[in-house]
């Protein structure tokens, strides 16, 4: 009896151990299974589950042939190889393969990026062809990624290189209209959250798959012609060994919408290869980006403020002695000679600095530059001609330069008499090139573009609206004297380069660089802004030439320039001489 209650003791004692034992494991399996549910489940997420970003394609940029769109910026399809740390199984073999493949465009510390097992995402080479990308994929490598995108390639080569820009490593424009619409061009990521296998390749299956779609970048066309650009590029780089000059620049601008047909400057880059360019300055559109003091193209917009206040008229005379007095300062004429009582209009072609600051006093008492004709000058070169201010053209890198307000002590009777003739204030080639735009179509400002519209996504191409002026400078009535004082003055001296039968006029200047504060006497920059058509003028053209230690003047540097673009503009555009 004794050893019988002794063996049901026993089995109590690993019934109960038993049971224990079981209880044990439902109680761990409940903690596991139910309060530990979400930190098992996230666990298993972040080895199973992917969140995979794809890059939307970039908008593709074209210019104009004519009026049909060309593109002038493409993408052509490279590959990112991405590597998953955690779940790489043959570093070693992934590591030569990769030097061995992708060569200069694989990353340089290939092992530090997959022995950090923290990390699950590693770019190892970037901007490899389809070609190199294939050799990797058929190895089979556990946790490589081959991720599509583009890089941008240019059938055109530098053609407008500074209005394009380029975009770097990031895929992030720069500069020009790669920078400017940078947001508008890259378009809209996607995002594919899904299952994947041991070796990274998405699963179809699973209630955690989250797909959406990329939304492409913006396809835009540009008001550039490139046949124009081209014309224009050429022209300034012969140019350029023709003078001597360091730097050119020239815009064409049709100046009854303020479409840019052409922008260009010399030195210039290769946006595909963008990072070869031994000097960052060569990014910027000087056109634009670069304010400087004008000089004598600056009395056109002195002439037409005075016809339109009733100041003068292009026959109205004054005696003119070749020097004139303001406070303390002596204005002398760069033209010597032209002395005794003579027309505005000869003082405009001959570019008499005596004849400009006479002006400036008409438009005040008549015989001073007092406030009131200052706060005229400025009204009209400011506000109403743009001087001075934002264009708000589609490219980086514009500045708005200065022009003295009278309300301020710098704004004196001196600063405007040197403004009359294109010192004492700084502006940008885009600002002088719209102001003059008004001056001669009527009196109508644009603001300047170089957005012609878009590719629609059925290929059609969408033009842009041309808009409405933003408002009215001068007269019809002004803006056909100041042609025609522009004509008289070309006719002057360069008449014999322009075909017969058509409305071409253009006004020099020659402005000297400052260095310390002090106007230098061994470097200039020569201009040149003028324009051509028939009945109505059909484009205008503004030519800088610049050089370091370098005498480069309106006349005789700049003015060939615009000759060489006006004579095979009008050919191109087919313009029929009056009649």
């Amino acid at each position: 009896m004794k050893l019988e209650l002794q063996k049901g003791s026993r089995s109590r004692i690993l019934a109960g151990l038993l049971f224990a034992i079981v209880g044990i494991f439902i109680i761990r399996l409940f903690y596991l299974q139910v309060i530990q549910h979400n930190y098992y489940v996230n666990l298993a997420e972040n080895v199973q589950i992917k969140i995979l970003t794809y890059p939307a394609k970039r908008g593709i940029i074209y210019a104009l042939d004519g009026l049909k769109p060309v593109p002038l910026v493409l993408n052509q399809v490279v590959y990112t190889v991405i590597a998953d740390p955690l779940t790489t199984n043959e570093n070693e073999k992934i590591i030569d393969t990769i030097q061995k493949v992708a060569g200069g465009n694989a990353r340089q510390n290939l092992k530090i990026l997959l022995d950090n097992k923290a990390s699950r995402y590693a770019v190892l080479a970037t901007k490899i062809s389809r070609t190199q990308a294939e050799k990797i994929k058929t190895l089979n490598f556990k946790g490589i990624i081959l991720q599509e995108s583009t890089q941008r390639v240019y059938p055109e080569g530098s053609l407008a290189a500074q209005t394009l820009g380029f975009v770097n490593d990031d895929s992030f424009g720069q500069y020009g209209i790669e920078g400017k619409l940078n947001q508008e061009l890259t378009g809209t990521p996607g995002l594919l959250r899904t299952v994947v296998d041991v070796s990274n390749v998405p699963l179809t299956i699973g209630d955690k798959n989250i797909n959406t779609p990329a939304v492409d970048g913006k396809d835009i066309v540009l008001t550039i012609d490139r046949n124009i650009q081209s014309h224009v590029e050429e022209a300034l780089a012969a140019a350029i060994k023709r003078t001597g000059a360091d730097h050119a620049s020239a815009i064409v601008i049709d100046p009854q919408t303020g479409k840019v047909m052409a922008m260009a400057n010399i030195p210039t880059f290769e946006p595909a290869n963008y990072s070869r360019t031994t000097d960052a300055a060569y990014f910027n559109n000087s056109v634009v980006s670069l304010p400087y003091e004008p000089g004598s193209n600056i009395k056109t917009f002195v002439l037409a403020t005075a016809i339109q206040e009733n100041a003068i008229t292009l026959q109205q005379t004054f005696n003119n002695t070749d020097s004139i007095t303001i406070e303390d300062r002596t204005i002398t004429n760069a033209s010597k000679g032209q002395t005794g009582i003579i027309t505005y209009q000869h003082a405009f072609t001959w570019s008499l600095n005596t004849g400009f600051v006479k002006i400036a006093e008409l438009l005040g008492d008549g015989k001073n530059i007092n406030r009131a004709s200052r706060d005229t000058l400025y009204d009209y070169f400011h506000n109403k001609f743009g001087l001075g201010s934002l264009t708000g053209i589609e490219t980086t890198g514009e500045k708005a330069g200065i022009v003295i307000s009278p309300d301020k002590q710098e704004g004196n009777a001196v600063r405007y008499s040197n403004m009359t003739f294109g010192q004492g204030l700084d502006v940008t080639m885009i600002q002088v090139a719209s102001g003059f735009n008004s001056l001669i179509n009527g009196g109508k400002y644009y603001r300047p573009t170089v957005i012609a519209g878009n590719i629609s996504e059925d290929g059609v191409f969408e033009e842009k609206q041309t808009a409405l002026p933003l408002r009215t400078t001068i007269s019809k009535a002004t803006s056909e004297q100041t042609r025609i004082a522009l004509q008289t003055a070309r006719d002057a001296f360069s008449s014999r380069y322009d075909p017969p039968g058509y409305q071409i006029g253009g006004k020099t200047g020659t402005s000297q660089t400052i260095k310390n504060g002090l106007y230098r006497t061994d470097e200039t920059i020569g201009t040149y802004l003028g324009f051509g058509g028939n009945d109505s003028p059909r484009y205008v053209i503004m030519v800088q030439v610049s050089g370091k230690n370098r005498i480069l003047q309106g006349e005789k540097d700049a003015m060939p320039i615009f000759t060489n673009i006006s004579n095979w503009l009008i050919n191109y555009l087919n313009i029929q001489p009056k009649g």
